[in-house]
């Protein structure tokens, strides 16, 4: 008898995904966020050696080598950065599960995973904390997970639902996101005291965008609306940061300008280190606002948690 060849050799390496394998994959998952098996061993609660045996259990399991291990440091091969976005796709799907059946049960527990654009805590008009407390009396058996990430991170989160809620500054919308709007802040642009426009003094600040195009700038690397104003005024940006600390860092520097939301360059300001640069003329607001993913209801939990934070920022 003739044996079919090519049906065997693409069958699942994997077959039945078990509960087994789910717990392989969530270690899996926090080896590569805390990067590496040592730095795992304080979140998992179990030894370097077991990580190592697990992560071993589970490439034998899928037929794969997922990471590097070595003097180098921890490196994911190709194919574990693919299971590793596989596995983000599952757990949620999994967490999602649960939730689901918790409604049935009419009640609210499992897992909310709320994703927050970063220097939202100082921020006077932001009442996040506010929502948080309101939601956990109303929810005290739902586990809280709080990042913070830049605004696409957060975007791309919510809608491959690693995150159930966003908290990003409005720049351009999607039609699969739903959006509430929460609160706002301003940005203004600052230098640091060996920048020439520090040294200058407040008399001679610059009075228009196109003064400002012989200063390098410093700005967001990805699409925002730091982004959307250096090129609607024609700014080049000669130096990039990924989050407001590291805008913070590169206006310290004296080498550069840039733009910091008003609320967390105060103490910078406070103890001589920035200073505003004509803030009557350059500065900008932002609307922060609630994303969810729109294309399907979301679960009980989710919706309770936008409705606290839609109340604390009613006004």
């Amino acid at each position: 008898m003739q044996v079919n060849t090519a049906s065997t050799s693409t069958r699942s390496a994997l077959g039945a995904v078990s509960d087994m394998d789910v717990r392989l994959l969530r270690v899996f998952k926090t080896v590569v966020d805390c990067g590496g098996m040592a730095a795992a061993e304080l979140e998992l609660n179990i030894g370097t050696s077991t990580v190592s045996r697990h992560i071993k259990d589970l490439e034998t399991r899928l037929g794969l080598t997922l990471c590097r291990r070595g003097r180098a440091g921890f490196a994911l091969t190709p194919e574990g950065e693919q299971v590793y976005l596989e596995t983000l796709r599952l757990l949620s799907s999994v967490d999602a599960f649960r939730s689901r059946v918790d409604e049935i049960h009419q009640r609210m527990g499992g897992e909310l995973h709320i994703a927050v654009f970063d220097k939202t805590a100082s921020n006077s008009e932001a009442h996040i904390g506010q929502a948080i407390a309101s939601f956990r009396a109303q929810a005290p058996e739902v586990s809280l997970h709080l990042h913070v990430a830049p605004l696409n991170v957060i975007e791309r989160g919510v809608l491959d639902g690693q995150f159930q809620v966003g908290i990003i500054p409005g720049h351009r919308s999607s039609s699969l996101l739903a959006y509430d709007e929460l609160f706002n802040e301003t940005m203004y642009l600052y230098c640091a005291p060996r920048h020439p426009l520090f040294l200058a003094g407040v008399a001679q600040q610059p009075e228009d965008w196109a003064a400002l195009r012989a200063h390098a700038f410093a700005g967001l690397g990805y699409h925002s609306p730091n982004m959307e104003i250096s090129q609607q005024v024609q700014l080049t940006r000669s130096a990039t940061g990924y989050d407001q600390e590291a805008i913070a860092t590169l206006i310290l520097s004296g080498c550069f300008l840039g733009f910091l939301p008003d609320h967390y360059a105060q103490s910078f300001v406070q103890s001589g280190q920035m200073r505003a640069v004509n803030p009557q003329v350059f500065n900008y607001r932002c609307r922060f606002f609630c994303i969810l993913r729109a294309s399907s209801q979301a679960a009980r939990v989710t919706q309770a948690f936008r409705g606290a934070l839609l109340q604390h920022h009613a006004d």
